[in-house]
């Protein structure tokens, strides 16, 4: 399975933010960071707000932390989010599977994909940016000028 570009940097964003300490970088900070689109990065942090994931201050001393729920996000939920609950294969799509009656295939896919969700489940972001990964994404993150 193949996780959304989306999906990657919402994670990325989420693991950054719980690093963060007392910084709070900004959207571009995250984008220029992650060398993604503005724009991407942009969405992507206006769907973990909404999910109540992080916090968006604008203005002077404004900038993006991670709310607790936030750091207590199940990793399998978040990708659950950004990637849908649909079928790993469309086998109804403008041209049907013609095997779609009698298929086993697209069981079997959807108990892997389930597999795949459960295992992400226990999972926080917390847990993501323990050591040895928080401090060495700290070490790789551009450090504000």
């Amino acid at each position: 399975m193949r996780l959304l570009r989306s999906t990657d940097l919402a994670l990325r964003v989420l693991m950054r933010l719980a690093v963060a300490g007392e910084t709070s970088p900004t959207t571009r900070d995250v984008a220029a960071a992650m060398e993604v689109p503005y724009t991407h990065a942009a969405k992507v942090v206006a769907e973990l707000q909404h999910m109540g994931l992080l916090e968006a201050r604008r203005g002077r001393g404004g900038g993006l932390s991670l709310t607790e729920k936030g750091r207590g996000a199940s990793v399998g939920a978040v990708i659950r989010a950004f990637e849908g609950e649909g079928d790993v294969v469309d086998c109804e799509g403008p041209a049907p599977c013609p095997l779609a009656p009698a298929c086993r295939l697209r069981g079997a896919l959807r108990r892997a994909q389930e597999a795949f969700f459960a295992s992400l489940d226990p999972l926080t972001i917390s847990e993501m940016v323990a050591d040895p990964t928080g401090p060495l994404l700290l070490s790789i993150t551009p450090r504000p000028v």
